[in-house]
């Protein structure tokens, strides 16, 4: 072999070893590339919060709530709730709990509520109460059937020929008296703001987080929630329905009950994401930070809600968040054409007419969303369905009282409000009155035919959004947990 060959020879050797080489740095840095992809594709599957797939019990999946609570719901809510009219929430809390001994009062300083400067509270507000009294005795008097249509008194006299149409004081109060009740039969909670005791609170002065009220004063509170409101059964089912009830075993119970649970464990999680995500951090004081600092605290997510340490359950519980979510949305698409007459009225012209047209924005975003709750598909099995209504009805009343029993004020306050908004929630859902009102389409008739029929008060409608929007809040929330455990 000639020199010639052997150097030729000699470099296409040198060539294809560096092309192997080549090759297997390419492939190691695809593989490489590739199986590290796949590895960050397990660590995000494996994100016990990243939940995906049918929410059950309804018709649409978790990515469809994300996108439209964070992109449109929670965004035009953070505006909403800030406005005077949101803001000022009427409650008793110094109702005694009627089931225990009060002996486990909070003395951290974070539980206590701060109260509300009398000249901070809009006079419109603090005055409405007393024009829907007003408004209330009005609708029987002489003027107001006037306005309903005769075209004078002489008119109005003829068309009652001999009857007295005075109506005397006391008769006015019966009158309010009889319409209470029969607006407290379609009530799901107990509305305490006409209370001797009860008083305006600035709800973004006292902002729901972690207060540092635990151990066994916040364990009876939810132990009692969930083991004093089963459905009858056995007392093997009734020990079972606790918040560890394992999901499987919702399979085996009717709608209704399963419904309930969901109902109740949404909230309960709403609320641990909200301590959560505020918690308190540090509690030093200075003048920089007086109130200590507050932020998340994804240790205790994971506590609360990873699968490790609620025995495979706490995904489904966040998943219950979503249930809740569907069932609040859907009041709120319901009473739409209610809540658009409101006037939201607080004295403030130029903000209340800001309120009102942003509320026209929220609700037609609402009405907008595809895929409802069907409330129609509880209680719809006859005679049976009128029990499990007023079962309803009794169990939200008996959680609004245990509410009272919450040892810390700040913790009370968020959990009587978030009861009473998921209260207004079913009401909405489950009023004939409305029901009547809609199908008879008096939403276009004047003001004063529509309110004898279906009304909220104030605060209802006030509970009503702050409830939604914690639950807004909190799906919005587990988006910046997924990030961290990602």
């Amino acid at each position: 072999m000639t020199t010639t060959h052997k150097l030729r020879r000699n470099v296409l050797a040198s060539s294809g070893l560096a092309i192997a080489l080549l090759v297997l740095l390419y492939w190691t840095d695809f593989t490489g590339g590739y199986f590290a992809a796949l590895d960050d594709a397990e660590t995000h599957k494996n994100c016990f919060c990243e939940l995906e797939g049918s929410i059950n019990d309804c018709s649409c999946d978790v990515d469809t709530v994300d996108h439209f609570n964070n992109m449109k719901v929670y965004p035009r809510l953070q505006s909403l709730l800030v406005k005077n009219f949101f803001r000022f929430y009427k409650v008793n809390l110094k109702q005694d709990c009627p089931f225990w001994p009060d002996d486990s009062r909070c003395a951290i300083r974070f539980c206590q509520v701060e109260n509300c400067e009398e000249q901070a509270i809009p006079e419109g507000i603090k005055d409405q109460s007393e024009h829907r009294d007003k408004a209330a005795s009005f609708k029987y008097t002489r003027e107001a059937q006037l306005e309903k249509g005769c075209s004078d008194a002489e008119d109005f006299d003829s068309a009652l020929g001999f009857l007295d149409t005075s109506i005397s004081d006391q008769a006015h109060k019966e009158f309010e008296l009889w319409a209470k009740h029969d607006e407290a039969e379609e009530d799901f909670c107990i509305v305490d703001d006409h209370d001797v005791d009860a008083q305006y609170v600035d709800l973004l002065l006292n902002p729901e987080r972690y207060t540092g009220y635990k151990g066994d004063s916040a364990h009876r509170i939810w132990k009692s929630i969930y083991l004093e409101n089963c459905f009858g059964g056995n007392n093997e089912t009734a020990n079972k329905f606790s918040s560890y009830m394992p999901h499987m075993e919702l399979r085996d119970v009717c709608l209704e009950q399963r419904a309930f649970y969901r109902i109740i464990s949404g909230l309960h999680s709403s609320i641990n994401i909200h301590l959560c995500s505020k918690y308190l951090l540090s509690e030093t004081k200075d003048f920089l930070d007086p109130q200590g600092i507050w932020g998340p605290n994804v240790k205790e997510f994971k506590r609360r809600f990873s699968p490790e340490t609620t025995n495979g359950e706490g995904p489904h519980w966040l998943r219950n968040l979503y249930f809740i979510y569907l069932v609040e949305l859907r009041a709120l698409a319901k009473a739409a054409p209610y809540l658009r007459r409101e006037n939201y009225y607080t004295g403030i012209a130029e903000e209340d007419e800001e309120v009102k047209l942003a509320m026209h924005d929220m609700l037609t975003v609402i009405e907008s969303f595809q895929s409802h709750f069907n409330e129609n598909a509880l209680f719809s099995s006859g005679i049976a369905s009128i029990k499990f209504k007023n079962d309803y009805k009794e169990k939200f009343r008996n959680i609004s009282r245990i509410m009272d029993c919450v040892g810390c004020d700040k913790c009370k306050l968020w959990g009587k409000l978030q009861t009473q908004g998921l209260g207004t929630a079913l009401k909405i859902l489950y009023s004939e009155k409305l029901n009547l009102a809609t199908e008879s389409g008096i939403w276009d008739k004047p003001h004063i035919e529509a309110d004898p029929i279906f009304r909220l008060s104030r605060t209802e409608i006030v509970a009503l959004f702050n409830a939604f929007g914690r639950l807004s809040n909190s799906i919005y929330e587990m988006e910046n947990f997924r990030r961290v455990l990602r």
